[in-house]
């Protein structure tokens, strides 16, 4: 099974609200990582289009699965939460809508920062979703904090 495979069922059991609204990870690398949701009846707001919530949902999974993924390969016991987020929506959210996080690398260095003090860290990551002619509907960006577990 890929690892995209493993997030989607991982997503489905620790995230259904998320599985259920149609929130996919197509890709992950280190530095990348792609999600894609499209609008439908179980996600759409009074306005026909999607809910900010859902866009909110495969936004942060393309941030945190790179998270999750460092988290897993370094092989040490560090806890991550978002502590911030901020957004800004730029068109109606309608039919397949993909959102994708290239700040892969900026991970690294908050893992090696605190395994290397002791002391947790925040950094920023942004995903951009845009739909299927290319225009942007959303930017979101999220405060990640990471820290070893005692």
């Amino acid at each position: 099974m890929s690892t995209v495979s493993k997030f989607n069922t991982f997503t489905f059991f620790s995230l259904p609200a998320a599985w259920w609204c149609g929130v996919r990870l197509r890709e992950l690398s280190k530095q990348r990582a792609v999600v894609t949701v499209r609008y439908r009846w179980i996600n759409q707001n009074p306005f026909k289009s999607m809910f900010w919530a859902v866009q909110g949902m495969a936004a942060e999974l393309s941030t945190g699965a790179m998270v999750i993924d460092q988290i897993r390969q370094s092989d040490r016991r560090i806890s991550m939460l978002v502590v911030r987020n901020k957004a800004v929506f730029t068109k109606k959210a309608r039919g397949k809508i993909t959102f994708v996080c290239e700040d892969g690398h900026k991970i690294e260095d908050a893992l090696q920062l605190t395994v290397a003090t002791g002391e947790g860290q925040t950094f920023w990551m942004n995903s951009v979703g845009r739909d299927e002619t290319g225009d942007q509907v959303a930017s979101f960006d999220f405060e990640w904090t990471v820290k070893l577990k005692s």
